[in-house]
């Protein structure tokens, strides 16, 4: 942690708990405190916490990626019975979740690496499909001695549904995709922005989940003491 990605070394050796695997293991919690009461009472309960929270994020309960989370400080009551899982948990998670409100969050969304191999005189179709599904055009390869060409393209997954045949219908059935993961990439917009791309994606997926149409609201999570 400290050579690759320029930690504090007293930092990288606090960390309390990465996250749940496949998705969430890329999120960390760092115990940050000095001197705070009862501290390693609590860990399991605080760490059990973030897992879940990080599990399934406040905006429409998919998976948090490579978020780090530092725990600055912390009052603990003085009797046991007050610090148990029940009394650690709920306010772990409301503290995790509006900071995810307040810290300009992003929305991920999975791209295939998109290979079509298409005749050169039918390959304005394959541009022409690919813009108008949010494709990335990467290079274009002639094979020598054939007519043919490979486009390399990335291809967001959610507009990958019915790609294949709206394909052949603009390429009169001459062109032949193959379709594999890649990596995931960023959702251009805000998602707090009425229209923008990231907002329609998240609140797609609320409706489809049953979640409030409203997006949540720091107020929601925040507590005056």
């Amino acid at each position: 942690m400290a050579d690759e990605y320029k930690w504090e070394v007293g930092e990288a050796r606090k960390i309390w708990s990465f996250g749940l695997p496949p998705d969430g293991k890329s999120n960390v919690i760092v115990d940050m405190t000095k001197g705070v009461s009862y501290l390693t009472e609590i860990k399991d309960s605080f760490c059990t916490a973030f897992q879940q929270a990080t599990a399934a994020g406040v905006f429409c309960d998919e998976a948090m990626r490579g978020i780090r989370f530092n725990l600055e400080d912390i009052t603990l009551h003085a009797d046991a019975i007050h610090r148990g899982a029940g009394q650690i948990m709920p306010p772990c998670k409301r503290a995790i979740f509006a900071c995810q409100i307040k810290s300009n969050p992003a929305v991920l969304e999975p791209v295939y690496l998109c290979d079509i191999t298409v005749p050169n005189h039918a390959i304005s179709g394959v541009y022409s499909t690919l813009n108008a599904r949010r494709g990335v055009i990467d290079g274009k390869e002639d094979r020598p001695g054939t007519p043919l060409c490979k486009v390399k393209a990335f291809l967001p997954v959610l507009e990958s549904f019915g790609f294949t045949q709206l394909l052949r219908q603009n390429t009169s059935g001459q062109a032949f995709p193959q379709m594999i993961f890649s990596h995931w990439s960023e959702v251009a917009g805000d998602i707090e922005e009425e229209g923008s791309m990231a907002n329609k994606i998240v609140m797609d997926v609320r409706r489809r989940k049953g979640l409030k149409e409203e997006l949540p609201d720091f107020a929601d999570y925040y507590d005056k003491l």
